[in-house]
């Protein structure tokens, strides 16, 4: 179940805030500018489906999300525990970085936490089956699936050179461990 909890960014463990309740997480969420949503969307695919299959079934979503956004492109992400390249491409994403562009992901299976680091605070979003994220432009955060990384997620950009990451070099992530 979608969760989020809120710390201070000098208190790891200590929540100021923990809630699954939908219509509780958006509206701090839409405090830092943070787009969340969940979709009712009525597709289902197969676990094994290829990644134009996934693209082709949310057509319709995406087509209206990127209209919306202004966005230019998407793609598919997904990430399994026997990927060979899982562990270095956990810890590629767990460093603090930010984007030039908004970073905009729907989760179609799965789960992992987008960890936002924005006015003194750490907001650590579990983000599941049927969420929708819209990370503004220049917040800093990172991305954790977990070890056992276990997602497919659908990537929108309006820059077409895809995920580029400027990194902070601030190792905030080690203090914030993913519950």
């Amino acid at each position: 179940m979608t969760r989020l909890v809120v710390y201070e960014d000098s208190a790891p463990g200590v929540a100021v805030f923990d809630s699954r309740d939908a219509h509780e997480i958006t509206p701090v969420l839409q405090e830092i500018d943070v787009g969340f949503e969940r979709w009712d969307a009525p597709v289902h695919l197969a676990p094994d489906a290829e990644n134009d299959a996934i693209l082709d079934a949310f057509r319709p979503y995406l087509d209206a999300l990127m209209g919306t956004t202004g966005a230019g492109s998407a793609d598919v992400v997904k990430l399994h525990p026997e990927h060979p390249q899982a562990a270095a491409l956990r810890e590629k994403f767990l460093e603090e970085h930010t984007h030039s562009e908004p970073e905009i992901r729907f989760f179609v299976a799965g789960s992992g936490h987008f960890v936002l680091h924005e006015n003194g605070r750490v907001y650590d979003i579990l983000c599941e089956k049927d969420d929708l994220i819209q990370v503004p432009a220049g917040i800093k955060h990172w991305f954790d699936a977990g070890v056992a990384p276990s997602f497919t997620a659908l990537r929108v950009f309006t820059d077409m050179s895809g995920w580029v990451a400027q990194y902070t070099g601030d190792p905030i992530s080690s203090r914030f461990p993913v519950t």
